[in-house]
């Protein structure tokens, strides 16, 4: 076992006792304590591999400080400023604060000292104190350091709450103890007493900024484990809040002190220990202070921590289930401390608002149906501590009534709730009445979404649905989705309950329309629930989570048809979004598949609401006017054949009033200019490009003309989406894709989006959506720009754009070894009436949209709709193609040789899965994703 004291003894003895020189001495003193430090970093790193506990790594990596700091302070006094006989003046005190004060540090923790000095100084401390930090900053650590007499340390922290935080973990090293013990009793007396409702409001409000800043949900899937919600600095607050109000001085002391039960006490060790656990894995893993638990970081974290695959669950998968169930942990323990601090006045409530407070629960109190629940200061509270024992139904009364009344949940019922969860058994989920107030929750007109993430907080809703509770604190290791399993499934509710409710018509208006005319609607809110709830198994999770719904349909009250009803919508919720956004809509055979399945008006409004909710609660952005535009086209052709009319005079009908609705908008325009201008476009061009994009391409296409140019380009910023988009004007021909996506691909714009048209007289219209590279709006146009100067060039044939991409070398991509997306080719001839269908899927890289497109133009491929789409990592590229004959690929010879072409564009991928021992991937279909 090293010893860390022992080896910096030996520097010291070993110290040229001719380095009296300053300079001399760091030159001397700093290679032996950086070889002492890497060695003792690789020890903690080995004990922390060998034991699994981060507490104890964290504290081993705080005393190698320790005696760190000790060394070169004794070696700065002993040969630099030797002083035998200080006077009062002369004395120091190294005090530690902060994080480092609590006694823990990761690999790459700051180093927090207070150098104390006496109130009279003298140029003795001052020189020790210059001549520590010099050696410290020698070694490249990271030091935060103040240097202050008591009375300076009282002033600053009763002006700043950062500092006053910092003192209250204050912890002596070394020196002069008696300037230690006036701080600490000073501190106590004249900052901390008679001040903790100000320091516990000052103390939220600091976690609510920084939890807002890192990443408002505990469920966001690259969390970062020191500031994030659930993450190490919550747990930090409850300490200090606690320490402050209660002057424990021991986490051991909470107990005692009445803010957590043994038992709370044990899960907030657990918690502390995991999280120390993690954030010192990922230091030494990256060689620096890495706070954010990243999608390239957390395979590496899981191996080393020792998770493996299990049970359709990849290693990585478990553990992030595993972190966000601990986050979640933190969040209880949080409602914990703050429910006690209430109770025992140290948050007072303002004597208005108690006032008011009491009339309302007078008033309110014949409104409580149920007699176990009263109203506790505007919360549903228990009357009794036994009130679930005797009626274990209460657990799920308990949130109806806050529903039903749009009241809180008072914290002491939460924490009630969450000890009973053993209650909840099989005869409780079969208990007709539980089952009638859950779904009266769930299809509340009131927010469902808010109480039913209480109770999934509680632990209620996965005991009750054990289904929904595998998927519990779930992460999908993807690009795509933001959150957690659960935390996207309560999302997708919210966003349905705002549809439902009026508030969401205009984002959403075609949805917003068709709620109002559904007769399924508890069907609907049941599918909501449950459309991913088969997530991390091994058989597709649309098919097993329509066996779900077979099961759990009867269990909450539902008819035989409700039951059919919501496992169709599981079965099938991703179909509408799949062929609006990769088939061509334009195609009569895309809307005659699409309504074989279908079949029915009834089930096309409840899939286009459940798609639209389901999109837009991935994640902020993703969903977007173009999507929109397309799931409304896929709709109305839809709707149109499922009623029995005709689709083609239908279309007709809605091509005119698009039209119309344009024509109003370009009322400079003579009716001749218009009509032209409008018979230059098709109808797939009308039906699936946005209002906005086609009065913006109106203006340009008129400018174009009237300056008579024939090839154009135009650029604009999307921040919303975080997507620039160029538009290219220019006579069709087969290499145009090409030429477009290879100019992108030269300066490293990854493509994530696209739409393609050809008009009338054969010019391409084409709208390009590339990944934002530059923070500011002025490099991101000055990048764009550069691109479409390039296109246009290469148009015009003065430059070739083959040569522009190999002289950018663009590298492999690296994400394979992060993401493996096995690629997959699907050519099909019946998913269209004219061309033949090559569906690509793989893992997404800048360029790879050339590389495909090159590879089909030099098969003789003529590329009429391509249908670009983007799911974090996986690129789903769709092409419509036809021989140069017009004629569908139809030989066997020839579709080989498509699929040979495209795998080759992939064959970087497939090394990396197969180096990887994931050969057995590269065969698999990858699953899609809404």
């Amino acid at each position: 076992m090293f010893d860390a004291a022992a080896a910096l003894s030996k520097v010291l003895d070993n110290l040229d006792r001719e380095a009296r020189e300053p300079t001399k001495l760091r030159a001397i003193l700093v290679p032996e304590l950086r070889a002492v430090i890497e060695r003792g970093h690789k020890e903690a790193e080995k004990q922390l591999l060998r034991d699994r506990d981060g507490i104890a790594c964290a504290q081993a990596l705080s005393n190698l400080t320790d005696a760190v700091v000790r060394a070169i302070h004794d070696a700065v006094v002993w040969r630099l400023y030797p002083n035998d006989n200080p006077s009062t003046g002369e004395q120091l005190a190294v005090v530690a604060t902060g994080g480092y004060g609590r006694g823990t540090m990761a690999p790459g923790s700051d180093i927090d000292l207070l150098f104390l000095l006496p109130y009279k100084q003298t140029a003795w401390s001052e020189s020790v104190v210059e001549a520590m930090l010099y050696v410290l900053w020698d070694l490249k650590l990271k030091v935060g350091h103040a240097t202050r007499s008591v009375e300076e340390c009282l002033r600053e922290g009763r002006a700043d709450m950062t500092i006053r935080t910092a003192l209250l973990e204050a912890r002596f090293l070394f020196g002069a103890r008696s300037l230690f013990e006036e701080l600490v009793t000073r501190f106590d007396a004249e900052l901390v007493m008679g001040t903790a409702h100000e320091f516990v409001e000052a103390k939220l409000r600091e976690r609510d900024a920084r939890v807002a800043k890192a990443g408002a949900s505990r469920y966001l899937v690259e969390p970062n484990v020191k500031d994030g919600k659930g993450g190490l600095r919550d747990l930090n607050t409850l300490f200090w809040i606690a320490k402050y109000t209660y002057r424990v001085r021991d986490q051991a002391e909470l107990v005692a002190a009445g803010l957590f039960t043994p038992e709370e006490f044990k899960l907030f060790e657990r918690c502390d220990e995991f999280l120390w656990r993690v954030r010192c894995h990922m230091h030494f893993a990256t060689g620096r202070a890495e706070e954010r638990l990243s999608f390239g970081l957390q395979p590496r974290i899981a191996e080393r921590i020792g998770f493996g695959a299990r049970g359709g669950l990849s290693g990585v998968e478990r553990f992030m289930k595993a972190y966000f169930l601990i986050a979640k942990d933190v969040g209880d323990l949080t409602a914990i401390v703050c429910a006690e601090l209430e109770a025992r006045h140290a948050k007072r409530t303002p004597v208005l608002d108690r006032w008011i407070g009491r009339f309302r629960d007078r008033f309110r109190a014949t409104a409580i149906e149920a007699e176990d629940f009263w109203i506790d200061h505007g919360r549903v509270n228990l009357r009794a501590e036994d009130a679930f024992e005797r009626d274990p139904v209460n657990l799920i009364r308990l949130f109806w009534l806050a529903d039903r009344h749009n009241l809180a949940i008072h914290p002491d019922a939460k924490r009630l709730a969450n000890r009973s969860l053993r209650l909840i058994n099989p005869t409780l989920r079969a208990d007709e009445e539980a089952n009638r107030l859950f779904l009266d929750i769930l299809t509340s007109k009131n927010s469902p979404e808010t109480i039913l993430r209480q109770m999934n907080e509680a632990g209620v809703l996965g005991r009750f649905i054990p289904d929904f509770g595998r998927i519990v604190a779930m992460m999908q290791f993807n690009m795509y989705h933001h959150f957690t399993v659960d935390e996207h499934l309560l999302r997708t509710l919210g966003v349905l309950a705002a549809i439902d409710s009026g508030r969401a018509e205009e984002e959403f208006p075609l949805v917003s329309r068709l709620i109002g005319t559904i007769h399924n609607r508890t069907a609907l809110y049941v599918a909501i629930l449950l459309h991913d709830i088969a997530k991390g198994r091994p058989e597709d999770h649309s098919i097993a989570g329509a066996a779900i719904a077979q099961k759990l349909g009867p269990r909450f009250g539902l008819s035989q048809a409700e039951t059919e009803m919501v496992a169709w919508l599981v079965e099938h919720h991703l179909l509408m979004s799949m062929t609006a956004q990769s088939r061509d809509l334009s195609d009569p055979k895309t809307i005659e598949k699409f309504a074989s399945v279908v079949q029915t008006l009834e089930r096309l409004r409840l899939l286009a609401i459940l798609t639209v909710a389901d999109i837009t609660a991935v994640g902020p952005g993703v969903w977007t006017a173009w999507k929109g535009t397309l799931i409304r086209t896929l709709y109305d052709e839809t709707e149109v054949v499922l009623s029995g009319g005709h689709s083609e005079i239908a279309r007709t009908d809605r091509v005119r009033l698009i039209q119309m609705a344009l024509r109003e908008q370009l009322s400079a325009w003579s009716s001749e200019e218009f009509d032209a201008y409008a018979a230059r476009h098709n109808q797939a061009y009308w039906l699936k490009v946005e209002a906005v994009r086609q009065f913006k391409n109106a203006g340009f296409i008129k400018r174009l003309t009237g300056e008579g140019r024939t090839v154009a380009t135009e650029v604009e910023t999307d921040p919303v989406r975080g997507v620039t988009e160029l538009t290219v004007y220019s006579p069709d021909h087969p290499r145009l894709l090409a030429i477009v996506t290879g100019a992108c691909a030269a300066a490293g714009g990854n493509i994530v989006d696209a739409q393609i048209f050809t008009t009338t007289d054969g010019f391409a219209l084409d709208s390009i959506f590339v990944s934002r590279a530059f923070e500011r709006d002025e490099d991101e146009l000055r990048r764009a720009k550069r691109i479409t100067a390039a296109i246009e060039r290469a148009l015009k044939g003065e430059i070739k754009i083959a040569e522009l991409v190999a002289d950018k070398h663009p590298p492999t991509s690296t994400r394979a070894k992060t993401f493996p997306v096995p690629p997959d080719v699907f050519i099909d001839n019946a998913l269209s009436s004219r061309e033949t269908v090559v569906e690509i899927t793989g893992l997404d890289r800048p360029g790879l949209l050339y590389e495909l497109t090159t590879a089909l133009s030099r098969l003789s491929l003529n590329i009429t709709s391509a249908h670009v789409a983007t799911f974090g990592e996986r690129a789903v590229d769709v092409f419509y193609v036809t021989d140069l004959t017009g004629t569908r690929v139809i030989q066997p010879d020839r579709q080989a040789a498509i699929r040979s072409a495209v795998m080759e564009v992939f064959a970087g991928d497939v090394a990396a899965l197969k180096a990887e021992g994931l050969e057995a991937l590269v065969a698999a279909p990858p699953p899609r994703e809404a």
